[in-house]
């Protein structure tokens, strides 16, 4: 209990410290996530069945060699690459969005340092000091937020691909 109300105190600091656009990027980030681990137990779950119905209904067909055979198996695929794509483009606007959130924080954060500049008539290095810093954390959230999405993007968008080719490979049509 002592560790968790630790963790909560250490996490509204460090969010006190970056100022309210670190909230804005944590709600991004646990958004983009949520659709990553979705994304993730789709590819290991619910395709794996999805699929296995996509080549039983195609094997299935008595007759695979005509033009109507073919449109239907490229209508398969389509439906199965639209599943397996599916929320990745709107993954992608969140990593892109984290840094650029980032820098709106750092701009903000400035914004405040040169306002105190201007209130206090001094440009006290100390007094500098810790707007800059708070400045920068943002940018640094925002930073780390986009390359953990840039990873687990890239790799859901590579699986995707790879599944279907592997679809397209699974119904060949009979020559």
């Amino acid at each position: 209990m002592v560790l968790l109300v630790d963790a909560i105190t250490a996490l509204q600091e460090f969010l006190d410290t970056g100022g309210q656009v670190l909230l804005v990027i944590a709600a991004v980030t646990f958004a983009m996530w949520l659709l990553i681990l979705e994304r993730f137990m789709y590819f290991f779950g619910k395709y794996r069945s999805y699929k296995k119905q996509i080549v039983e209904g195609w094997q299935a067909r008595g007759e695979r060699n005509s033009w109507n055979a073919e449109q239907i198996r490229q209508a398969m695929i389509s439906k199965a690459g639209i599943e397996l794509n599916n929320n990745l483009p709107f993954i992608n606007v969140m990593v892109a969005l984290c840094p650029l959130l980032g820098l709106l924080g750092t701009v903000t954060g400035m914004i405040e340092v040169f306002n105190v500049m201007a209130i206090t008539g001094s440009g006290s290095a100390r007094s500098m000091a810790a707007g800059v810093s708070k400045a920068t954390i943002p940018t640094m959230a925002g930073m780390v937020a986009a390359l953990s999405g840039v990873f687990a993007s890239t790799y859901l968008q590579r699986k995707a691909k790879r599944e279907v080719e592997l679809l397209e490979d699974k119904l060949l049509l009979d020559h």
